[in-house]
Formats: structure tokens, sequence, C-alpha cells
């Protein structure tokens, strides 16, 4: 019975460092090539051969092999390091979200009633 757990709670844990690393997969797929040059990291070809690397490796491997330690890790350093710097340098979350300002803000700056 606690083995059956066990082997749960390791599947359990297996899925969320593959989701991990298909998140910085998918992330690093839809950046432009240019926001990564301007930040200073590695080019886009690099960071998308790694994750994949990483999510594969994540797939095939039992957790306790450290394979899959090694693409957490390069997947953690994407997120931590390397989107953050994307972010800043592309001006914010790539139009995913409203990047603020107020409700009556038209396309070209606020709207103030024609004052």
């Amino acid at each position: 019975m606690l083995m059956l757990g066990f082997a749960g709670f390791l599947g359990i844990l297996k899925i969320l460092l593959m989701a991990l690393a298909a998140f910085g997969l998918f992330d690093a797929a839809f950046r432009r090539e240019d926001a990564f040059r301007a930040a200073d990291k590695q080019n886009k070809v690099f960071w998308l051969i790694i994750l994949a690397i990483a999510l594969a490796v994540s797939y095939l491997f039992s957790i306790f092999s450290f394979l899959p330690v090694i693409g957490v890790i390069a997947s953690i350093v994407y997120i931590v390091d390397v989107r953050p710097a994307l972010k800043q340098v592309s001006g914010g979350n790539g139009g995913w979200r409203r990047r603020g300002g107020s409700s009556s803000d038209g396309p070209y700056g606020p709207y103030n009633g024609g004052r």
C-alpha cells in the first residue's frame, strides 16, 4: 500500500517536471529571435534544443536518474533567468494580457473626451 502511494507520488512528480520543461519549450518557441540577442542570452535555437532535450529526458528516464535533474535545472534556469530578461527586452508579456492603463485608453493613448 505504501509503495503504491509512493509510485503515485513519483508519477505526479514526473508529470510536473515534464510540464515545467514543456512550458519552457513552448514559451521559448513563441519568443522572437532578436529578443534573445537583445537580452544577451544564448540564441533561440540553443534554448529550444536544450528544453526539448529536457522534455524528452524527463519523459524517458526515471526521476532517480541524474539526466532528468539536469533537465529540470535547465528548465528552471530558462524560466527564472532567461524568460524575465526576454519579457523586459520585448516590453511585457508579448501581447498575452492587457498591459495596464485606463479603460478609456485608445489605440494611440488615453482618450480625454475631446478636451
